[in-house]
C-alpha cells in the first residue's frame, strides 16, 4: 500500500503546482460510458457522486480510477527539448491552458505548450456505438516556419480493472505495422512526456503486439509520431475510450468506429472476457497509420452454435417445401 500513498501524494502535488479554475473538470456520459476529464485533457477527476476514470454504467466499474490515476498524454517537437504533457499521478508539465468546456456528455480541452508553438486540442464526444467514447485530437503548428522535427505525441493508462483493481490482463494489438506507432508497452506508470523514458515492460514480452498479458499491476503505453508539420498546418487523429460486456462485443465496437491500434483491459477473473457482470475495458485509437480492427471471430463455442442454426435452417426449409410439394398433390 506504499507505493499508493507515494503515488496519491504525487497527484496532490501536481494539483497543487498547477492549480486550475473552478469548475475545469467535467464528469460526462452518454448513457452507458462515464469519463472524468480534467482540465488539460487527462482522464480521472471527480464530481458530487465520486471518482471516475472508464466507468461502465452497466457494470459500476471503472478501468483507471483506483491506485494512482496513472492516465495521461503529452507532446513533444522531436530532436528538441519542447514538450507538454498532463498526468494526474505523474506529472504535469509544460502546458498552459486556453480554455476548457463541457455539457452533460461532452468536454472540450485546449492548451499551448508553454515552450514550443503548438496547441493541442482535444474533443471528447460519444462515438457511433455506445460503448465508446471518442476523443478527436488536433495538434496545430502555431508558429511561423515548419517544426524542426517530427511530432510526437504519447497516451499512457495504468489498467485498474475493477474488482480486480491492481491484478488485470492487458492487450495491444494492430501496433506493429502501423506506420506512426513508434513503440507500446504495458508500462502505464511511464511518464506522459514523451521525451521522457518509456521504463521497461511490466511483464515479460509486454511490448508491441501481446494478447492476454498478467496477470499483473499493468496497463498501455502508446508512441506515436508523426510528420513535421508546416506553418498553421494541423494533424488530426482520434482516441476511444470505453468498455463492453464481453471481449466479443469489445471488438465489434472498435470495428464498428475504424480504430486501428487498441489495447483492452480485463480483470483477473475475465481473461477471456466472456464472464457474466464483468466489463472488457478499451483504450483505442484511428488515424494513426494502422488498419482498421476486424470484426470479432466468434469463439469455437459460436461458432458451433452458428452451424447449427443454419442446419437447423436448413432442415426447416426443406420440410416446408416438402409439405407444400404434398399439400400441391392433395
Amino acid at each position: 500500500m506504499n507505493k499508493y500513498r507515494t503515488w496519491a501524494a504525487a497527484a496532490l502535488a501536481a494539483a497543487l503546482a498547477f492549480p486550475t479554475a473552478a469548475g475545469a473538470q467535467a464528469v460526462i456520459d452518454n448513457g452507458t460510458i462515464r469519463l472524468g476529464v480534467a482540465q488539460l485533457g487527462q482522464l480521472n477527476t471527480t464530481n458530487s457522486t465520486g471518482l471516475y476514470g472508464v466507468y461502465d454504467l452497466r457494470t459500476g466499474f471503472d478501468g483507471t480510477r483506483a491506485g494512482c490515476q496513472c492516465e495521461g498524454w503529452g507532446a513533444a517537437i522531436a530532436g528538441t527539448s519542447i514538450s507538454g504533457y498532463a498526468n494526474n499521478a505523474q506529472g504535469i508539465g509544460g502546458l498552459t491552458s486556453v480554455s476548457f468546456s463541457s455539457t452533460a456528455s461532452t468536454a472540450t480541452s485546449n492548451v499551448r505548450l508553454t515552450g514550443g508553438p503548438l496547441s493541442v486540442s482535444h474533443v471528447y464526444t460519444p462515438s457511433a456505438v455506445a460503448d465508446l467514447y471518442q476523443v478527436d485530437v488536433t495538434i496545430t503548428n502555431t508558429g511561423s516556419s515548419t517544426t524542426s522535427g517530427n511530432i510526437l505525441y504519447r497516451r499512457v493508462m495504468d489498467w485498474d480493472i475493477e474488482p480486480t483493481a491492481f491484478s488485470e490482463y492487458s492487450t495491444i494489438q494492430g501496433a506493429v505495422g502501423a506506420a506512426n506507432v513508434l513503440y507500446t508497452s504495458d508500462n502505464g506508470f511511464a511518464s506522459a512526456d514523451p521525451l521522457a523514458s518509456r521504463g521497461s515492460a511490466i511483464a515479460a514480452g509486454a511490448t508491441g503486439n501481446f494478447i492476454d498479458s498478467g496477470i499483473a499491476d499493468h496497463g498501455a503505453l502508446f508512441d506515436f509520431s508523426f510528420d513535421p508539420l508546416a506553418a498553421g498546418a494541423s494533424r488530426k487523429f482520434t482516441v476511444f475510450y470505453g468498455a463492453s460486456l464481453s471481449e466479443t462485443a469489445a471488438l465489434a465496437s472498435l470495428a464498428t468506429v475504424g480504430a486501428e491500434v487498441y489495447s483492452l483491459g480485463q480483470s483477473a477473473d475475465n481473461k477471456l472476457g466472456t464472464t457474466a457482470g464483468r466489463s472488457t475495458f478499451i483504450f483505442g485509437f484511428k488515424g494513426v497509420g494502422g488498419t482498421v480492427v476486424p470484426g470479432a471471430v466468434p469463439e469455437p463455442g459460436t461458432w458451433m452454435m452458428m452451424i447449427l442454426g443454419f442446419g437447423a435452417i436448413g432442415y426447416a426449409a426443406r420440410r416446408r417445401r416438402t409439405v407444400d410439394a404434398r399439400a400441391s398433390l392433395v
